[in-house]
């Protein structure tokens, strides 16, 4: 209804705009009368064009080009002076005002209603604002995720479809189902950097900024084969640092700056975590041991937790978590429970650190001199016998 209350307004305006010209009174100048004045003034110009020539201001071609042009004008003015009179022209311009009113009064709405009728839906009926909102809906990026997981399920092998949609996860954040993605992906289409890349990045999005065993597996088989990937050189140092490997962290990162571009977008990305590790280098007074498996030390969780918070998460917690997963495997190694057990202390976590102690003496129950170490370490943290 609004609609057409608008279309009838600039209907409305269009013809006003016709008819407004049409409806001011003027006067008419008889056609007859206006040739004659004309054909008297080309006579004069004649006249005086030929005193001009016998008098000598204007040359003789000149002349005769003026008389040429001014007697084409009175002929024309005489032919148009034989024309109908006044009162015929009078009426002959009434006529056309109203030919055009008319015009634009019935023929201009008729016209128009036969072109909507021809060309339009008149019969179908309107549609509300939700219904219109629900339509545009189905165009969203929530509705073109929707087809196209309806369409893998029904489809699980269509490998394209996966490598499609799981970018999309990680931009949402849904790190689960991008990491399902990215397997799917491995499996119906093969391996390759970028496509490892991709599951390794969704596996550390998935653990929250930590490199898991597996990311770190992946990450190093990229390196293996395509030493120039920084995206896996990265993600290699991260994980020498979450490991309490600083030395190396910051050695990855150095070869990794030193082989970019000058003007590569992700160099400032990398300085960053160079230049923590290179602090925490400094903290500790000498690089850490560079086995892969040592944990950190006592400096290594000093030096991070004078840290930012932000950093001091990420770096720390992957150490702990790394070590721990490690000790649960393999509990053999009394100073990895220790420096565990040393490290939720320095971080202020004491309940985990007595928990530690206890999963450490479960381990050591059958070995004493072991179990000892453990106790006497547990009673130097503040942790109780």
């Amino acid at each position: 209804m609004m609609l057409a209350l608008v279309l009838a307004l600039m209907m409305a305006a269009a013809i006003f705009a016709v008819l407004w010209p049409l409806s001011r009174g003027r006067e008419t100048v008889p056609a007859g009368a206006a040739g004659a004045s004309d054909v008297a003034v080309y006579r004069d110009q004649l006249e005086e064009i030929d005193r001009d020539r016998h008098a000598g201001t204007i040359a003789g071609p000149e002349a005769k080009a003026a008389q040429i042009e001014v007697s084409r004008r009175l002929i024309a003015a005489a032919q148009s002076a034989d024309t109908t009179g006044t009162a015929d022209n009078v009426i002959d311009n009434r006529w056309r005002r109203r030919i055009t009113a008319l015009a634009a009064l019935v023929i201009m709405p008729a016209g128009v209603a036969v072109m909507y009728l021809a060309l339009g839906s008149p019969g179908l009926p309107g549609q509300a604002l939700s219904g219109r909102m629900e339509a545009r809906e189905q165009t969203s990026l929530p509705a073109m995720i929707a087809r196209v997981e309806a369409h893998l399920e029904k489809n699980p092998e269509d490998g394209r479809g996966w490598e499609v949609v799981a970018p999309i996860y990680m931009r949402l954040g849904r790190y689960d189902d991008a990491v399902r993605a990215d397997r799917n992906v491995l499996k119906y289409l093969g391996e390759t950097s970028a496509r490892l890349g991709d599951l390794g990045e969704a596996l550390v999005s998935q653990a929250n900024g930590i490199i898991t065993d597996e990311a770190k597996t992946l990450f190093e088989k990229i390196v293996a084969s395509d030493s120039a990937d920084p995206r896996a050189q990265f993600y290699v140092g991260l994980a020498a640092e979450q490991d309490g490997r600083f030395s190396d962290a910051a050695k990855t990162w150095r070869a990794l700056i030193a082989q970019a571009a000058s003007d590569a977008p992700w160099v400032p990305a990398v300085r960053e975590p160079l230049g923590r590790v290179d602090r925490a280098n400094k903290q500790a007074n000498g690089a850490p041991p560079s086995g892969a498996t040592s944990g950190p030390n006592a400096e290594d969780v000093a030096a991070a937790a004078e840290m930012p918070a932000a950093e001091r998460d990420r770096m720390v917690r992957g150490m702990v978590e790394r070590l721990s997963a490690r000790l649960h495997d393999d509990g053999s190694d009394v100073e990895g429970w220790l420096r565990l057990m040393r490290a939720h202390v320095v971080l202020g976590e004491k309940d985990k650190a007595s928990a530690v102690a206890a999963d450490a003496r479960r381990a050591f129950k059958g070995a004493p001199d072991k179990l000892r170490q453990i106790d006497d370490g547990a009673k130097s943290f503040g942790l109780g016998g």
